[in-house]
C-alpha cells in the first residue's frame, strides 16, 4: 500500500496526469444524468446529485470543489459566447429597453427586498446588504441550462429572462466596487482611483470592440485558408478565452467578456464554424460546473447552522420570486410567464460566490457567514429543478385569448379542414380556387386571429373531440382533410372518423413513413407524408442541376414513386422493414 502511495505521489510531482479522478467525473455524470433525465427530473438535477454522490460528503473522491468549480465556470463563459453568437448588434440593440429597463428595475427592486432577510437576522447593514445582494444575481448556468431543455431560448419570454441575465452580468462591476466602498477604511478611497478603476473597463471593452470588428474575421479567413481544422478549433478557444482574460483584466465579468466576442462575430461568416467549434466544450464544462456545485454542498455547515439556512433560504427564494412575479406583471407579461420566470430565476448565482469571497476578504463578511451563504446560495439552485418540475405537474399553461373567436357549432360547409397551420392553409388553396366550401377548425387561439388578418375565417376546435366533430358537421361533410402536426393527434382523429363517419373520405397529414402506415390500418383514404412531396421536388432539381434533361429527371422521378409505392404495399402487410430491397443504397458504389 505504501509502494502504491508512494507511485501516486512520484507520478503526481513528475506531472503525470490523475486520470482517476476523470473517469470519476465522466462516470458519475455518464451515471446519473440519464437516469435522472428518464425519471423526468432534468440533467441539472443530476449533475447536482452526481456531485454530492462524489464529493466530500458523499464517497470523497474530491475534497476541493472550489477549484473544480473555478475551472467549470469556463461553461458559462462559452455558453454566453455561443449565446452572442445568435444576437447579432441589431438584435442586441433593439433589446436595451429590456436589458436596462427590465434588468435594471429587477435588480434594484430585488435588492431593496432581500436586503431586510439579513437585518431581521440581526446581522450588520454592510453584512446584509452584500448577502442579499449576492442572491440577486440568478444562475447564468442553471437558467439557461433550463432554458435550453425547454426549448425557450429563442422565445420572446426567453429573450426577456436572457436580457436581464445579461443585466446582472454587467452589474457585478458596480457591484464589487461597493463592496469595496462599503470595507472597514473603504470610503477612503479616492475618487481618482475609482475612476481609474472606470477608465480600465472602458478600454478593455474599447479594445474588444477594436478587435472584434477589424482584427477576428480577418485572422479566421487566413487560418482557414492556411491553417489545419484542430487550428480552428483553438483559434475559437483563443477567442473565448482571450475576450473572457481580458474583460476580467478589467474588473468586468469573463462571461460578459465572452458574450461580446461572440456579438462581434455575430456577422461573422465563421459564426457557425465557431458554434460548432465550442459547443463541446460548452456542454462538458458546464456539466462539470454543476458537479462541482453538488461537491461544494458542505454538509457539516448545515448542520451546524440549521435554524439560519433553514429560515435564509426559503425566505431569500420567497422574497425574490415575489419581486421577480411583480416587475413582470408590471412591464406586461402575463400570469403564466411571470409564474414562470420567477420560478426559473429563484435561485443564487455563481457570481454570487466572487461577490462573497471578496466581501470576506474586504473585512464586510465573516468566514462562518460566508460559509453559511454559500450554502444558502448551492441550496438554492439544487430547488430549482425541483421547482420547476413542481411547477410544470401543477401550472397548466393558461389558455389563449378566445377574443372575437368562434366555436364550431352546427357548420354544414362539404369539406372539413381539422388543422390550418403550414399544411392547413396550402391545401384549401386550390380548393377554395375551384369554389369549394370549407369550414376549418384549429386550436391554437393565436393561429385562428391570425388567419383573421389574412381572410380566413377559422373556428375554435379540437377535432380529436367526438363532440367537435359532430359539431363541425363531420357527419354531412363529403371530404376531411387532417393536417394537423402532431402524429398522435392525427391518429385520433382518423380512428374517431373511420369509427363514427365510415363513409365520409378522409385524407391526413403523415409524420413520416411509420405514422403513415399506421394510418393505413386505422382506415384512413389517403395519407401522405409531409415532406414527401417537397422532398421528391428537391430531387428533381438536383437532378437537373447535374446535367438531367427534364425528360430523364421526370422519369427518375417516376422510377422512384413506383419504387415508393410498391414498398409502402409490401410494408402494409410485413411491416416497416418490408420492401428494404426497392430501396437503392450507396454501400456499393
Amino acid at each position: 500500500m505504501a509502494a502504491e502511495a508512494a507511485v501516486a505521489e512520484a507520478a503526481h510531482h513528475a506531472g503525470g496526469v490523475d486520470l482517476t479522478s476523470v473517469v470519476v467525473l465522466l462516470a458519475a455524470a455518464v451515471v446519473a444524468v440519464p437516469l435522472f433525465r428518464r425519471a423526468g427530473l432534468g440533467s441539472v438535477l443530476g449533475y447536482l446529485a452526481a456531485g454530492l454522490a462524489i464529493g466530500p460528503w458523499g464517497l470523497g473522491f474530491f475534497q476541493d470543489a472550489q477549484s473544480i468549480i473555478h475551472v467549470a465556470e469556463l461553461g458559462v463563459v462559452m455558453f454566453l459566447f455561443i449565446i452572442g453568437l445568435e444576437m447579432q448588434p441589431s438584435r442586441l440593440w433593439s433589446m436595451r429597453g429590456e436589458i436596462f429597463g427590465l434588468g435594471l428595475l429587477q435588480v434594484v427592486l430585488a435588492i431593496g427586498a432581500l436586503i431586510w432577510v439579513g437585518i431581521l437576522l440581526g446581522y450588520p447593514a454592510a453584512a446584509s446588504f452584500v448577502s442579499g445582494t449576492g442572491f440577486v444575481l440568478t444562475s447564468t448556468a442553471i437558467v439557461m441550462q433550463m432554458l435550453e431543455e425547454r426549448h425557450e431560448m429563442a422565445t420572446p419570454k426567453g429573450r426577456r429572462i436572457i436580457s436581464i441575465l445579461l443585466f446582472e452580468d454587467l452589474a457585478i462591476v458596480p457591484l464589487l466596487a461597493l463592496v469595496a466602498f462599503l470595507a472597514p477604511g473603504g470610503a477612503e478611497t479616492t475618487m481618482s482611483d475609482r475612476l481609474t478603476g472606470v477608465a480600465i473597463g472602458i478600454g478593455c471593452i474599447v479594445v474588444l470592440v477594436f478587435a472584434g470588428r477589424y482584427l477576428l474575421d480577418p485572422m479566421f479567413r487566413l487560418l482557414a485558408r492556411f491553417g489545419a481544422r484542430e487550428v480552428m478549433t483553438a483559434a475559437a478557444l483563443l477567442v473565448v478565452l482571450g475576450a473572457a482574460v481580458l474583460m476580467q483584466a478589467g474588473g468586468l465579468s469573463m462571461a460578459m467578456g465572452a458574450f461580446l466576442a461572440g456579438v462581434l462575430l455575430s456577422e461573422s461568416s465563421f459564426r457557425h464554424q465557431l458554434e460548432a467549434d465550442v459547443e463541446p466544450f460548452r456542454g462538458l464544462l458546464l456539466g462539470l460546473f454543476f458537479l462541482g456545485v453538488g461537491m461544494a454542498l458542505d454538509l457539516a455547515i448545515i448542520a451546524k447552522n440549521w435554524a439560519v439556512i433553514a429560515i435564509s433560504v426559503p425566505a431569500f427564494m420567497i422574497l425574490k420570486m415575489l419581486v421577480i412575479y411583480l416587475v413582470a406583471r408590471v412591464t406586461k407579461s402575463d400570469r403564466a410567464e411571470a409564474i414562470e420566470r420567477a420560478v426559473l430565476m429563484a435561485q443564487g448565482g455563481e457570481f454570487a460566490f466572487v461577490l462573497y469571497a471578496s466581501a470576506t476578504q474586504f473585512g464586510v463578511l465573516e468566514p462562518e457567514w460566508n460559509a453559511n451563504l454559500t450554502a444558502i446560495i448551492i441550496i438554492s439552485m439544487v430547488l430549482t429543478p425541483l421547482m420547476i418540475i413542481l411547477h410544470d405537474r401543477l401550472i397548466k399553461p393558461e389558455p389563449g385569448s378566445m377574443e372575437g373567436i368562434e366555436e364550431a357549432s352546427d357548420l354544414t360547409a362539404p369539406v372539413l379542414l381539422i388543422g390550418f397551420g403550414r399544411m392547413g392553409q396550402i391545401v384549401s388553396q386550390p380548393l377554395l380556387a375551384r369554389g369549394h366550401h370549407i369550414s376549418a377548425i384549429e386550436t391554437d387561439t393565436e393561429m385562428i386571429q391570425a388567419a383573421e388578418t389574412f381572410g380566413f375565417k377559422v373556428w375554435y376546435g379540437d377535432g380529436a373531440r367526438l363532440d367537435v366533430l359532430h359539431a363541425a358537421g363531420a357527419g354531412r361533410a363529403s371530404l376531411i382533410v387532417v393536417a394537423v402536426d402532431k402524429a398522435e393527434t392525427t391518429t385520433r382523429i382518423v380512428e374517431l372518423l373511420k369509427d363514427e363517419f365510415p363513409l365520409v373520405p378522409v385524407l391526413a397529414r403523415a409524420f413520416d413513413r411509420g405514422h403513415a402506415l399506421e394510418l393505413v390500418n386505422k382506415g384512413v383514404d389517403w395519407q401522405i407524408r409531409e415532406t414527401f412531396e417537397s422532398a421528391v421536388a428537391m430531387g428533381r432539381e438536383a437532378l437537373l442541376r447535374l446535367g438531367a434533361d427534364e425528360d430523364e429527371a421526370d422519369e427518375l422521378i417516376e422510377g422512384m414513386r413506383a419504387r415508393d409505392r410498391e414498398r409502402f404495399a409490401v410494408q402494409t402487410v410485413e411491416g416497416i422493414y418490408g420492401g428494404r430491397d426497392l430501396l437503392l443504397g450507396n454501400r456499393g458504389q
